[in-house]
């Protein structure tokens, strides 16, 4: 049986992508130290600009860096998302966290809408934590 993650009250963003493991990581690296309100226009805007992780792998740093300017932190997440990127095609890796510039965060995002081993998490970020209560509490009604 194939994982559908239910639709939840919240409304997480990875609940639009967990069918793209690649943009459900990628959303992650644009969350992270940021507010997703401020993120996620420019998350729309990158994945209209570089819609496969080939084309964010060979993407133009400066473009990228002044695009995510907005968002803080843009050398460095222009960085990872072009090197994150690249490994995501080129690496054999099991888990995200074997990728560059994806902790924690990412692979219990990725377990638990990717994979639908929402069981195997513990997550330590608030919003996946009510996500995956959601689930609790849907798996005992």
């Amino acid at each position: 049986m194939v994982w559908i993650p239910p639709k939840s009250p919240f409304n997480l963003i990875q609940e639009s992508l967990w069918e793209n493991p690649w943009q459900l990581l990628v959303a992650c690296i644009f969350c992270n130290q940021t507010k997703r309100v401020c993120a996620e226009p420019i998350l729309w805007d990158f994945f209209e600009k570089y819609p496969t992780p080939e084309c964010a792998a060979s993407a133009d740093i400066d473009e990228l860096i002044e695009m995510l300017s907005p968002l803080g932190l843009q050398k460095r997440r222009a960085y990872t998302l072009i090197r994150f990127s690249r490994e995501f095609v080129e690496k054999e890796w099991k888990l995200p966290r074997d990728l560059y510039g994806i902790g924690k965060y990412g692979t219990d995002a990725w377990q638990i809408f990717c994979q639908g081993s929402w069981q195997e998490v513990s997550p330590s970020d608030h919003a996946l934590n009510d996500y995956h209560r959601f689930l609790e509490e849907r798996s005992h009604a």
